[in-house]
């Protein structure tokens, strides 16, 4: 049985997926949550979207064993989506004939002042809710005091993760199989502190938080709660299980993109990072959409915008449900 996610803003393409799948005379159920069901042991997921639509499935799967094939609206494929929605037929066809692995990645299991939450498939960040604000914690790895630091936040990621959130504020690239969690201080005021890379079977606790503003555990760059005192982080029992089909994967072409993305990054001004940070943890968005999101005038948003297309860094396609606005989203 396969299990269908598509997010709402786009009934066109529900129809067209649906459509897809039927002529294959497939057996397919469409979903508005993937928590909204009762799998078998051979059931897959098929999430249509961004990244970050399939990062959310996974948070509606929970613990659930199910496997998830990501495919992308647009050409602009991810690390998280396998396919173009334009591939489509050719995966199902592979997914029909069982030419396909599931590829077990990393999760984080948290829990947030004793109490369990949703577990991450990139990253655990701990920082203040107001910006600009120094946050004081101390930094325990099975019961080994590491460091006392002060900083803007620490990120605790996957490997699947370090290419994310954790790459942007420091860290290092981590290839997909290490059994590895990185830890990456933010901004901190001792130049001493530096990407920490530890087993994967550690317990790492982020403890004694302070700051004058409020802190948050931000999971996944999308769930936020409330942290009084501490944190604690460990290997999640069930991984994040990805389908991989025959001579799609191409992990380590998107790492190195990553490497020519950075050194980029050097060159173009905060707004334009910031619109780039915003349409990689929210996918595709409309000029109107990005400045209610980023809060920026309406004039460095056309700016900045501009620069980003020229530079071949963003894209934009109409929109479908209205062709006088425009969709723009990372290249």
């Amino acid at each position: 049985m396969l299990y269908i996610r598509i997010p709402n803003r786009s009934e066109k393409l529900a129809a067209e997926v649906c459509a897809t799948i039927e002529t294959f005379n497939m057996e397919y159920r469409a979903l508005k949550s993937l928590a909204d069901a009762e799998y078998t042991e051979d059931d897959i997921a098929i999430v249509v979207g961004t990244d970050s639509d399939v990062l959310k499935a996974f948070h509606e799967l929970g613990s659930r064993h199910v496997p998830v094939l990501g495919v992308c609206e647009t050409e602009t494929r991810g690390f998280l989506t396998e396919i173009s929605v334009k591939d489509l037929p050719r995966a199902l066809e592979n997914l029909q004939k069982k030419r396909f692995v599931v590829e077990e990645n990393t999760r984080l299991s948290v829990s947030v002042d004793d109490k369990n939450v949703l577990p991450a498939v990139n990253e655990a960040a701990i920082f203040p809710s107001k910006s600009a604000t120094i946050m004081e914690y101390t930094l325990t790895v099975d019961d080994e005091i590491v460091w006392r630091d002060y900083s803007d936040g620490v990120i605790i990621s996957t490997p699947l993760g370090s290419s994310a959130y954790a790459l942007s504020a420091g860290g290092p690239m981590v290839a997909h199989r290490s059994k590895v969690l990185v830890i990456v201080p933010v901004n901190s005021l001792d130049v001493t502190r530096r990407p920490l890379i530890v087993p994967d079977d550690s317990k790492i606790f982020i403890n004694g938080i302070h700051a004058r503003a409020r802190c948050e555990v931000v999971i996944d760059g999308t769930i936020r709660l409330k942290v009084s005192n501490k944190v604690c982080i460990k290997k999640h029992d069930v991984p994040a299980r990805l389908v991989r089909l025959p001579g799609s994967s191409y992990v380590l072409e998107k790492m190195a993109k990553k490497v020519q993305l950075a050194e980029e990054l050097l060159k173009i001004p905060p707004s334009a990072k910031l619109i780039l940070k915003t349409l990689e943890y929210e996918g595709p968005l409309t000029h109107r959409e990005l400045v209610r999101k980023t809060m920026l005038p309406d004039r460095t948003m056309r700016q900045a915008l501009a620069l980003l297309i020229g530079k071949g860094m963003v894209k934009r396609k109409p929109l479908l449900r209205d062709a006088r606005q425009k969709l723009y989203y990372i290249a």
